[in-house]
């Protein structure tokens, strides 16, 4: 045995244990911050493994925390802890509090294959003491060493399979009850409803019809965290693979940058093919590991999958694997894009990589040329979410600065634009189309449809008699609401209510959504108070007229002084009694603009659009009868 030099097992063991020890505190910090981390954290070590015995302690409290689906937070382990009389063994509460600053960025089960190396070489390391103690023992007998070898193998197979040296029992330990699954970690959003980090999603499309472009778009925004044509981001770094067009992703990107106004940041490429099926995966994985992006995209699947069979599920079955090993490494959105076969919306090959899918795009195009070409992506896969509604975009062509064909003609490439976020365009003689016109010519509000009728003679337009009393009644009560006096007589804004929200200078929304039925019922309206004189109103004009809203200055042309309101006559006279009006079977007859029925004629002629007894304060209106 003189060739055996001694073991100097204090030294060793004195050698790196404050390492060990930090990496026990890790992934029990880690552990009490990030609970979704437990699992896996769960699966490569025991208590047994910890070096300190306070660490095992602190791990076992945990673990009974997950196990009742409670909050594992470290004021919930201390409590724990105290419950069960283990924390003064656990180091009291101030050690408690010190190792919950313990959270160590990226992978979690980092720290915990730390903690199982170490517990293995120190296990190794006794193994060989004990071997030496026995051999050089006084009644040592030669073979008798051996039996601790034979022990060190059996714990070695039981560590393998688990708690136990069953292995139906180590996987029994991963079955969770219906109250832990509220600890497994939620679908993160990385781009709106479409795709989530920690998942495995795919566009596909035919060749030539703007999957690239679609992709490249997405990766910009999640690059620089602006939201993706409506939908909410999640910054992050994305890595694309740029296995398919290499030549052309420079282009694609200036145009992308040029049309923001903004580098694409945060965006890296790799302008080559990795195959999945290859040594170098491995590699990439590592890399990606480090990295750590939120988006990997892969363009294309075939062309990092080269001599698969594609129409063979076991093959394929092959790559969607190496795919998934990536996103377990990275806990990022991995993003294929792929083609679809020469008929139908499907990805061309066997089904196996579906299945796998968190989410799928399909990507189409209709058009023959950048003006009149429309993409639409629709989703065809959500696994536990809502399919989303299709999206569409046009395609704008930009212009690369400082650079030109050898003819002259600039080097141009194309971006998308969302048609769904456009302005929808307004029809002429429509409603919104004459309240636009009304408000441009600066037709006072307090016209009546007489009045706003005789003007579009004048003006030479065309227009139907009930599109002009829409677009009166529009214009009234928008201003109702636009404008509210208080009772101290100051003029406040007042904010538009529901879908009379709509902006009359873009159009967005049609003024159809805006008709009286849609209204509440104690809208604000100017019967209690002055008329504002923006809005047509006159001074004195509540203290002459109490009972009635009729706009002042109606009747007169422009620059005409305001008409004082006809005494007061009977309601069958003025339009407003219960029957008046009612059999009135004359087509060209006017609506009151409150109760739309059938006014006056006389009245109306005055330029009056409201029965002068329609005043619901005072009970008079004929629907109050």
């Amino acid at each position: 045995m003189e060739n055996v030099r001694p073991f100097p097992h204090q030294q060793a063991d004195r050698d790196g244990l404050e390492e060990q020890l930090d990496a026990e505190r890790f992934v029990l910090g880690t552990a009490m911050n990030q609970p979704h981390d437990i699992r896996a954290m769960r699966a490569l070590i025991t208590g047994g493994y910890f070096q300190r015995p306070a660490h095992e302690v602190i791990w076992t409290a945990i673990l009974n925390l997950v196990d009742r689906g409670d909050s594992t937070y470290y004021t919930a382990v201390i409590a724990e802890l105290d419950r069960s009389k283990e924390l003064r063994r656990a180091g009291g509460t101030g050690y408690v509090t010190q190792v919950n600053d313990y959270v160590g960025g990226g992978d979690a089960t980092h720290w915990a294959e730390k903690v199982r190396n170490a517990a293995d070489l120190r296990e190794a390391a006794d193994l060989g003491r004990r071997i030496v103690q026995y051999a050089t023992a006084p009644d040592a007998e030669p073979g008798q060493a051996v039996t601790f070898i034979d022990d060190y193998l059996q714990r070695q197979k039981e560590r393998a399979a688990g708690r136990s040296g069953d292995p139906v029992d180590a996987l029994l330990a991963e079955l969770l009850d219906a109250s832990s699954l509220d600890n497994m970690p939620a679908l993160e959003p990385l781009v709106g409803d479409l795709l989530f980090l920690d998942s495995l999603a795919r566009i596909i499309g035919p060749s030539g019809h703007m999957k690239s472009f679609v992709v490249i778009d997405i990766a910009g925004h999640v690059g620089t965290g602006m939201n993706w044509h409506g939908h909410h981001v999640r910054q992050g770094t994305v890595v694309y693979l740029v296995a398919e067009g290499a030549a052309g992703i420079r282009q694609r990107v200036r145009a992308w940058e040029k049309h923001h106004g903004l580098k694409m940041d945060n965006v890296l490429f790799l302008p080559r093919p990795v195959q999945t099926r290859g040594p170098e995966w491995d590699t990439w994985i590592e890399a990606m590991r480090r990295l750590e992006p939120a988006l990997i995209v892969i363009d294309t699947q075939a062309r990092v999958s080269v001599g698969v069979e594609e129409n063979s599920n076991t093959e394929l079955g092959i790559v969607v694997e190496r795919l998934d090993d990536l996103r377990r490494a990275t806990g990022a959105c991995v993003l294929p894009i792929h083609h679809t076969g020469h008929i139908g919306e499907h990805g061309r090959g066997a089904s196996a990589a579906k299945g796998a899918l968190q989410s799928e795009m399909h990507v189409s195009k209709r058009g023959d040329n950048a003006s009149n070409i429309v993409v639409t992506m629709k989703v065809g896969k959500q696994k536990d979410s809502e399919e989303g509604a299709d999206l569409q975009f046009a395609l704008k062509v930009v212009s690369l600065d400082g650079e030109f064909k050898p003819d002259g003609r600039p080097v141009t490439s194309v971006v998308l634009e969302s048609l769904d976020l456009r302005p929808r365009p307004v029809e002429p003689n429509s409603v919104e189309w004459l309240v636009a016109v009304l408000d441009k010519a600066d037709i006072p509000l307090a016209w009546g449809s007489p009045r706003v009728q005789k003007w579009c003679t004048e003006a030479k337009i065309q227009i139907r008699k009930g599109t002009i009393e829409d677009a009166v009644r529009f214009r009234k009560r928008r201003n109702s609401l636009d404008v509210v006096q208080t009772g101290t007589g100051d003029v406040i804004s007042g904010a538009h209510v529901g879908a009379c929200s709509a902006d009359v200078d873009t159009r967005a929304q049609s003024l159809s959504d805006c008709s009286r039925n849609d209204l509440p019922p104690d809208l604000p309206r100017d019967l209690e108070h002055q008329t504002p004189p923006e809005s047509g109103g006159t001074p004195g004009e509540f203290d002459q007229n109490r009972r009635s809203d009729i706009p002042p200055n109606t009747g007169g042309g422009p620059g005409d002084g305001p008409s004082k309101p006809p005494s007061p006559r009977s309601p069958s006279r003025e339009g407003g009694g219960v029957g008046e009006d009612e059999n009135n079977d004359t087509p060209n007859t006017p609506l009151c603009t409150i109760c739309d029925r059938p006014m006056n004629t006389d009245w109306a002629a005055r330029g009056y659009d409201t029965h002068l007894g329609c005043d619901p304060t005072t009970g008079s209106h004929p629907d109050a009868a």
